[in-house]
């Protein structure tokens, strides 16, 4: 079984060489083929279009970047055509409805789909330890439960179609809101001449510590942003979709909100490309 890969970005690269290292038959395409030169030097067959490695292929895993990128690549006209018994496993992050409108499309051309949207960044994808969670039927998730273990142990499935995307969702929101409101109280105790590690050592000892305040507090406390294993524009747009798809079931998020314009500012800052602790610098610009 041949098994391509649609998106070789910050997360797609070190899934794709996890195929390889199981010495997994590989297909990649990227828009920017550039990316694509580690993979090509580790054994990938390098596509030039995607319909190439559609073609080329018998699964093909998304990890793109948003939907209308998923539908540049994999629903155009000369793509859908290629879809006929092939298997499609959705990686990114993308709405529920947006995932469920992508199943329509895939088995209308003739296609399989299932969504497995992950939780947990580079070093958990290089090392194989990430959280899948998988949207599909239990006959489509006992058939690619092996390949999908390459990326995490325990894949779990959620439900049908829709439903791991929404739980994705439900994670980076909690991913935006916990960074923000522990940036704000960072700032505020910085502000307040508070020693730093005072403050963190109450927390740490308190019911209201995560694990991801640690995982950013030198990064904030240098004001260093480079290299993200998860950029600022991304956690804006799933916040943005997340807020979307909220508002659509009648929930109050409005809370959200403030923390969707700390991120825009973060954007407006020319921090996008950089780690979302940036938006640190939203809420505590440097004097």
């Amino acid at each position: 079984m041949r098994i391509g890969f649609l998106g070789t970005g910050l997360m797609g690269k070190p899934l794709a060489q996890r195929l390889l290292s199981a010495q997994l038959p590989v297909v990649v395409y990227n828009r920017t083929q550039s990316k694509l030169e580690a993979l090509r030097e580790a054994g990938a067959m390098v596509a030039d279009s995607p319909e190439e490695a559609i073609a080329s292929s018998d699964c093909i895993i998304l990890m793109l970047s948003d939907a209308a990128a998923i539908e540049q690549v994999l629903l155009s006209e000369n793509a859908k055509q290629q879809l006929k018994n092939r298997t499609i496993i959705q990686m990114g992050t993308i709405s529920p409805s947006q995932s469920q409108e992508l199943q329509k499309q895939v088995v209308g051309a003739g296609g399989d789909y299932l969504e497995a949207p992950v939780l947990g960044s580079i070093p958990e994808a290089e090392a194989g330890k990430l959280i899948v969670m998988v949207g599909a039927t239990e006959e489509q998730f006992q058939k690619w439960s092996n390949l999908l273990q390459n990326f995490g142990s325990d894949p779990r499935l959620i439900g049908p179609v829709g439903t791991a995307a929404a739980v994705k969702l439900a994670l980076n929101q909690l991913i935006s809101s916990l960074t923000t409101a522990f940036a704000l109280s960072l700032g505020f105790v910085q502000n307040q001449g508070v020693e730093v590690e005072y403050f963190m050592e109450i927390l740490r000892q308190s019911a209201l510590y995560a694990p991801t305040f640690d995982k950013k507090l030198q990064r904030m406390l240098d004001r260093n942003y480079a290299n993200p294993n998860f950029p600022t524009k991304h956690l804006l747009k799933d916040t943005n979709l997340f807020l979307d798809a909220a508002i659509s079931v009648n929930l109050n998020a409005s809370s959200l909100s403030g923390v969707r314009e700390i991120l825009e500012i973060a954007q407006q800052m020319g921090l996008s490309n950089q780690d979302y602790s940036s938006l640190f610098e939203a809420i505590s610009p440097q004097t």
